[in-house]
């Protein structure tokens, strides 16, 4: 089983793996791991997002790379074994995001980073989606790199919400605007349920 967490940047995704790390009901033999990678393929990725020049085209290249890399060395052999999987963040972060990113060079940016992944990417068996408002997002992030404007997070937002009407029986989709505790309480009852 390959859960995945996706939300806006500042929903809370980190704080509910943590969580999740720390449930008892959660079996011990779980893989956690996130995308970017900690590989030499997300230490580009982050080089990046620090760099307000960086071509978005290119910059979609280097997130697929270290997804790869993610399945290659962690995901795959973690699934192979039997062992559930639990990414904070996975494709769909990449499909939302860079799909706003390029909108403006592809008539249909979204279509065209899924069309990329769609012949070798495992996708998720579930995914819990915390939902926040673009403006809560940016300010909670503190908009410290180009993804967290608000502006660029309605965007982002819209692009989840397509993929959700796509699959809306792999989402799972929670109120990150609640208190933490009860959305962490929420995202390790799914998540739970489900390993």
């Amino acid at each position: 089983m390959l859960v995945t967490l996706e939300g806006l940047d500042g929903s809370g995704k980190t704080s509910c793996i943590e969580a999740l790390r720390a449930h008892d009901a959660v079996p011990a033999e779980t893989t956690f791991t996130r995308e970017p990678t900690g590989s030499w393929y997300g230490d580009a990725v982050r080089r990046s997002l620090a760099d307000g020049d960086a071509d978005p085209l290119a910059e979609l290249f280097l997130y697929t790379a270290d997804h790869a890399a993610h399945l290659a060395d962690t995901v795959g052999p973690a699934l192979e074994r039997g062992d559930p999987v639990v990414s904070d963040r996975y494709s769909d972060s990449r499909y939302a995001y860079q799909g706003a990113t390029l909108s403006g060079r592809f008539e249909d940016a979204l279509a065209f980073v899924r069309s990329v992944h769609r012949p070798w990417t495992r996708p998720p068996d579930l995914t819990v989606y915390l939902d926040v408002d673009p403006e809560t997002a940016a300010e909670r992030a503190g908009a410290t790199n180009k993804f967290e404007t608000a502006d660029y997070l309605a965007d982002v937002r819209e692009n989840y919400e397509r993929l959700i009407e796509g699959a809306p029986d792999r989402f799972v989709r929670v109120d990150a605007t609640q208190p933490l505790e009860r959305v962490t309480d929420r995202v390790r009852e799914v998540v739970a349920g489900e390993l």
